[in-house]
């Protein structure tokens, strides 16, 4: 065989090959994506550990938790909520109505029309009462960590179908926290957070607590907790004194129109460390009461303090 022809077998040789191989990558079927499996129903793992199905995208919710109606808003569900408590201060196009979440009545809130009801409390046991009329209800107790409040915001995020804008808010507070707390330096400073002027308090076993935790704050109130305080005791103006806080943060400003003047006005607080340093922090009371997106108004607000007395 001449060269020229065992070169032209070989050409042709080769063409076959690359073209069975053409012919197999055409015949192979396209790979179709797997469905996206249905938001609804949803079955919720509630915080209390019961299972929770809401049939369908909810379009009419009542809210009887304010950190609830924050959450949803925040998360853009804002347009599924028919109804808010008296206590849902925020934000302001909130529906908000008479309905009580510290008394709730199950008969005022089905005149709402409800197909899907969340709460923060199951007194008079409207989760009980609601569940008989077929109505779903979350019940999502205060958050201890923010953790535990991360997982609320998520978990209403599939309640309502906004599964990735709850996300979103949950990376966004988680980053922007991190951050600020990385940013702080660590003081061994001691606070008093005031709920009110009659002295009650929270411990570093409360939600708030443990923000405070975060920046290595001590927290005065410990020692005086009790398991029937539950986190939230009463100080003794004694007991205070002695334990002299750097940092005082009041989170009776609404209820109470507690202000630093009024606190260097009272009888003898002007030997307070805080109160010679001017180191008095009025907090919103709703911000510093609810474990919503908010929260990280707060923290940003205990950074800054925190720098302000480690000077």
């Amino acid at each position: 065989m001449s060269s020229s022809r065992r070169v032209s077998t070989a050409i042709l040789s080769l063409l076959s090959v690359f073209a069975l191989a053409s012919c197999a990558t055409r015949e192979q079927p396209a790979t179709t994506p797997a469905p996206a499996q249905p938001a609804f129903p949803a079955t919720l793992s509630a915080p209390d550990g019961k299972q929770v199905v809401v049939e369908r995208q909810p379009t009419r919710i009542v809210s009887l938790s304010p950190t609830a109606t924050e959450v949803l808003f925040a998360i853009g569900a804002g347009k599924q909520v028919a109804a808010v408590d008296d206590q849902s201060t925020f934000p302001a196009e909130a529906p908000r109505t008479q309905l009580s979440g510290f008394k709730p009545n199950v008969e005022a809130i089905t005149k709402q029309n409800p197909d899907l009801v969340v709460v923060a409390n199951d007194a008079n046991d409207v989760v009980g009462g609601l569940a008989a009329v077929k109505i779903p209800v979350l019940l999502l107790p205060t958050a201890k960590t923010l953790d535990e409040a991360y997982a609320q915001w998520t978990l209403l995020g599939k309640a309502t179908g906004q599964v990735q804008q709850a996300d979103d808010v949950v990376r966004k507070a988680r980053d922007e926290i991190k951050k600020t707390v990385d940013e702080t330096p660590r003081k061994s400073l001691k606070y008093y957070h005031e709920l009110g002027p009659d002295l009650y308090t929270a411990t570093s076993a409360t939600f708030i607590g443990r923000v405070y935790g975060q920046f290595g704050l001590v927290n005065v109130a410990d020692p005086a907790d009790t398991p029937a305080a539950g986190g939230y005791p009463q100080l003794g103006q004694q007991a205070l004194f002695q334990a002299n806080p750097d940092l005082i943060f009041l989170s009776d400003t609404k209820c109470c129109a507690q202000t630093a003047e009024t606190v260097r006005a009272r009888p003898q607080w002007q030997t307070l460390t805080a109160v010679q340093k001017n180191n008095i922090v009025a907090l919103d009371d709703d911000i510093a009461s609810r474990w919503g997106p908010r929260i990280t108004e707060l923290v940003k607000q205990v950074s800054d303090a925190v720098k302000r007395a480690g000077a």
